[in-house]
C-alpha cells in the first residue's frame, strides 16, 4: 500500500468526520465543501484499499476497519501538530537548547540571574551555562563548542562577532585595615609600593599593560598571581595584598568584606562583548538570548556597581 499518496488534509477529514458524524459539518470545520470532503475521502479509501465509512440517507459511521485505522490516523496527526508546535516554538525564540560560555565571575554571577529572568518569557529555552578561560572563549565560538559567550573585548578574527556589552573599570579591592582604604580614590602613584595579587594570566596581563600606560613614576610592584579571583579576593581580605579586578567583580568581593576603590589618573575600563559565530547561523534561540543579552547585561552591571558603592 503506497502509504506516501496519503495526505494529512484527508487524516483531518477522517477525524473530523468520525467526530462530527456529518460530511457537511466536517467541511465546516475544515473550511471546505461536502463535496471536497468526499472526495478526501474516496480518495483515502482508494488508497488504503477499504472502506473506512458506512453512508446511508441518515448517517455516517466508520466501518469496522474504519474503526480499527482511526486510532493510526489520530496518532499521525498528534505527531504531526506536535512537530508543528515545536517549529513555531523555534521560530519564535521560544524553546531550543543554547550553550553559553563565560569566565568565573560572569558564569556564575551574571548568567544564573540572566536565564532565571529569560525563562519567565521562555521556559521552554534550555540555557546550559559552560566555564569558559578567557583565552578560549573566541576558539570556542568559532569552532561551534559554545553558541553565545560573554567576557572581555578581544580579536574575534573572521568568524566570530563581539559586540559590547558594558563598560566596567578596573578597581582596587583591599582590607578595611588597608592603607589604601581610606581614600576615596586611588592613583596609580598610590600602588607603587603596595603588593598585589592577580587573579589568573588573563588579570595580570591587564595589570601589566595598565602599569605601563601609567606615569614612569607610579609604575606598579611585581604582582603575585593565582589561578582565580576568589582565591585572590581572599588573599586581599587578609590584608596580605590588594587585588585589581573590573568593578563587575564587586558581586562576589563583598562577602569577603572588601572595599572598592577606583584608580584613576589614568582610569583603565574593561569592555565586556557577547561573541557570536559568523561562519554558521545561529539558532533562533541562541539569537534571541544574546539579543536578551545585550539589553540585560548593562543593567545587572550598573545594579552591581551602585551596590558596591554602599
Amino acid at each position: 500500500m503506497p502509504l506516501t499518496r496519503v495526505t494529512l488534509r484527508q487524516f483531518e477529514a477522517l477525524v473530523a468526520i468520525a467526530e462530527l458524524h456529518s460530511f457537511a459539518e466536517a467541511g465546516n470545520r475544515l473550511g471546505l465543501t461536502s463535496s471536497a470532503i468526499s472526495q478526501l475521502v474516496a480518495e483515502l479509501e482508494s488508497v488504503l484499499g477499504f472502506r473506512i465509512f458506512d453512508r446511508t440517507t441518515r448517517r455516517v459511521a466508520l466501518s469496522s476497519a474504519g474503526r480499527d485505522f482511526l486510532a493510526s490516523a489520530e496518532s499521525v496527526l498528534r505527531y504531526v501538530q506536535a512537530a508543528e508546535k515545536t517549529a513555531d516554538d523555534l521560530r519564535n525564540r521560544a524553546a531550543g537548547i543554547v550553550r553559553v560560555g563565560a569566565p568565573l565571575v560572569l558564569a556564575s554571577m551574571a548568567l544564573p540571574a540572566a536565564i532565571r529572568e529569560y525563562a519567565a518569557s521562555r521556559p521552554k529555552v534550555v540555557v546550559r551555562v559552560v566555564d569558559t578561560p578567557v583565552d578560549a572563549l573566541i576558539d570556542h565560538v568559532a569552532n561551534g563548542d559554545l553558541d553565545i559567550a560573554i567576557g572581555p573585548n578581544r580579536a574575534t578574527g573572521a568568524h566570530v562577532a563581539g559586540t559590547p556589552a558594558f563598560d566596567s573599570p578596573w578597581v582596587l579591592w583591599c582590607a578595611p585595615q588597608h592603607a589604601l582604604a581610606r581614600r576615596k580614590r586611588v592613583r596609580w602613584t598610590d600602588l607603587r609600593d603596595t603588593p598585589l595579587v592577580a587573579a589568573g594570566r588573563d588579570h595580570e596581563r591587564s595589570v601589566a599593560q595598565m602599569r605601563q600606560s601609567a606615569p614612569p613614576d607610579a609604575r606598579i610592584t611585581s604582582i603575585d598571581v593565582v589561578d582565580n579571583v576568589t582565591t585572590a579576593l581572599g588573599v586581599a581580605s587578609q590584608g596580605l595584598a590588594a587585588t585589581l579586578t573590573p568593578g563587575y567583580v564587586a558581586a562576589l568581593a563583598h562577602p569577603f568584606g572588601l572595599l572598592m576603590r577606583r584608580v584613576v589618573s589614568p582610569e583603565t575600563i574593561r569592555q565586556v562583548c557577547v561573541y557570536q559565530p559568523l561562519s554558521r547561523t545561529p539558532s533562533p534561540a541562541a539569537e534571541g538570548f544574546a539579543q536578551f543579552l545585550l539589553e540585560w547585561l548593562p543593567k545587572w552591571n550598573a545594579r552591581i556597581m551602585e551596590t558596591a558603592k554602599t
